[in-house]
């Protein structure tokens, strides 16, 4: 295990410095290294497994500190602003997705459950590449943030109905349910724990920096195994620990400390990533895969503008907002590896989604890069943190 991390994180700076010199974003830097180092590629770190079960951590951190940025009341009042927004432009791309999966070849219930994995944008791209600066001040962060989080309740849908369909014991209506059943009790839970217990921690004994640390990692891991536990993602879990605690006057501190940290492991998320595709499977279909990708960054960014301006938002307001969820999502990966489990698509079509979605990944990461703020932007006008 030692030796992998320290393939992944010299060859990270190796790619980081490549990267920067080419122009590009280190998050392509993290893809390129995973693909060479990968077992498809040099062979030299094999236990992608392991590596991605860590990174996941990465994402967990992420949603943790975006549920910190905002309040909830914020939060209500940017859903029910984007909601049209997000379910308009989410059938648009199902409806791409779908078409180019029946023209290369695959069958009706392989073409649907592609279009759906094209309905998403990347949460980790869109929040990764956004300032602190515009998403605490500025009204483009707000509503990227409002429509990533709702593709993201809309992708949990998706997840549970895969998840039910793989069982015997239980329906799907049964699982969607327990989604409206437990998801409140869950917000319920942690909102009680905050007041009961961890305020008054953070009140008793706030001037000891590590311990507070210490305290945020607990209730972000806490709450989101909890979530676990009861059937939803440690993603929401973390989510809704962020999000309780986001009016406290230590949320700031927590935010800003616990930022290295999801670096780290966010780097091996992108490393898995890379190293988890394999080459040699892509002989038949590399060519619509990649035709889909490049169809995802090029309608996107055109129909969020159609959207957010129908709701009178500005121009430059569609324009950035599109090109900046221009992207598939890790969602789209998860929909296709759960519905492969439960026996609803081939391997084919998993390799067809991986590859379009890398594509994005790539090709959006170099467009938000030269043409927008970024906390890791080349070009010193544009670098914002």
């Amino acid at each position: 295990m030692v030796y992998s991390l320290f393939l992944i994180f010299v060859g990270a700076a190796i790619f980081a410095t490549i990267a920067l010199v080419a122009r590009q974003s280190l998050i392509i830097g993290y893809i390129v290294l995973g693909i060479v180092l990968g077992p498809w590629g040099l062979a030299w770190v094999t236990d992608t497994k392991l590596i991605q079960d860590i990174s996941t951590i990465g994402i967990i951190f992420l949603l943790f500190l975006l549920g910190l940025n905002l309040s909830p009341r914020k939060l209500l009042e940017l859903l029910k602003q984007t909601t049209i927004v997000t379910i308009l432009t989410s059938a648009v791309f199902a409806s791409v997705g779908w078409a180019f999966a029946v023209l290369a070849g695959f069958n009706t219930l392989n073409a649907i459950i592609v279009g759906v994995s094209c309905m998403f944008s990347s949460t980790i791209i869109g929040l990764k590449l956004l300032p602190t600066t515009v998403l605490h001040h500025k009204h483009t962060g707000e509503v990227i943030v409002s429509v990533l989080l709702l593709q993201d309740m809309i992708a949990i849908v998706v997840l549970l109905a895969f998840q039910a369909m793989s069982s015997e014991q239980t329906s799907t209506m049964v699982e969607l349910a327990k989604l409206v059943v437990l998801l409140p009790v869950l917000i319920g839970v942690a909102w009680g724990l905050k007041h009961l217990v961890l305020l008054r921690l953070f009140k008793q004994f706030d001037r000891i920096q590590e311990y507070v640390f210490l305290l945020a990692l607990a209730w972000c891991l806490g709450i989101a195994e909890l979530a676990y536990f009861i059937g939803f993602s440690h993603e929401t879990g973390a989510f809704i620990a962020g999000i309780t605690i986001a009016t406290s006057p230590i949320a700031l501190f927590i935010a800003e400390s616990l930022k290295p940290l999801r670096d780290f492991f966010l780097v091996l998320f992108f490393f898995a990533l890379g190293a988890g595709l394999n080459i040699s499977a892509l002989d038949q279909i590399w060519l619509p895969a990649v035709l889909l990708g490049c169809a995802m960054l090029l309608i996107k960014p055109i129909v969020f503008r159609f959207a957010l301006h129908r709701v009178s938002e500005t121009n430059k307001l569609g324009w950035e907002t599109g090109f900046r969820l221009g992207q598939m999502s890790e969602f789209s990966l998860l929909i296709v590896f759960m519905a492969a489990q439960s026996a609803l698509i081939n391997e084919a079509t998993v390799y067809f989604v991986q590859l379009a979605t890398l594509v994005t990944f790539i090709g959006s990461s170099y467009s938000i890069v030269l043409r927008y703020p970024t906390p890791v932007a080349v070009s010193d006008r544009l670098r914002r943190d």
